[in-house]
């Protein structure tokens, strides 16, 4: 079976009603997946997959959980390739939140990006809290997560702002794992635009 098979397969299962009312959908999987990609320390991935799916599901038989776990494991080394490349890793969606947010693929990647934060979440702001934490706004945004916060919700009512930051999406996920990863490739500052 082809790689796109196979994540045809896993995104049916994620997708699907009968999963854990937390677990991770395929898009906010991405997104987990590609936090701990980037992640300064390695989650066991016995904890990363008990998180994403909250609790075991229920697979038909043993050869289909097999299946899932290759996937999401093979699925995480290409995203892991691709960010060690000099190619930019895009999310599996637009980076737009729409008319909808709430409803948006990209926002169900950025709350999975934050999931996959929030696991290890002392460990990516000990280094350098405050290159993180400005690399991260594009994505916090993104989810939504933090609208009720007074900066956030300026930022909210800026457009234009909130899709500059979007569209910045790639680049941030390039700078933090050169940060974390390769801290002497680093050309250049990881600062976004000031205006932000």
């Amino acid at each position: 079976m082809s790689f796109a098979d196979q994540l045809e397969r896993l995104q049916q299962f994620l997708d699907a009603d009968d999963l854990h009312d937390e677990a991770l959908d395929y898009l906010a999987g991405h997104g987990y997946l590609t936090a701990l990609s980037i992640s300064p320390v390695d989650v066991p991935e016995q904890e990363w997959m008990f998180e994403l799916f909250a609790e075991e599901p229920q697979y038909t038989d043993e050869a289909q959980k097999a299946d899932i776990e290759n996937t999401l494991r093979e699925l995480k080394s290409l995203i892991e390739r691709i960010l060690a490349s000099d190619e930019e890793l895009e999310p599996p969606c637009e980076l737009t939140l729409g008319d909808e947010p709430d409803l948006s693929d990209l926002r169900s990647w950025c709350v999975g990006f934050l999931e996959g934060v929030f696991i290890r979440e002392e460990d990516w702001f000990a280094q350098d809290e405050e290159t993180v934490s400005e690399l991260l706004l594009p994505i916090m945004v993104g989810s939504g997560l933090f609208e009720d916060q007074p900066e956030f919700a300026e930022i909210a009512r800026d457009e234009e702002m909130v899709q500059d930051m979007l569209d910045h999406i790639p680049d941030v996920l390039t700078q933090l794992y050169l940060l974390f990863q390769a801290p002497e490739e680093k050309a250049r500052p990881a600062l976004l635009d000031p205006r932000h």
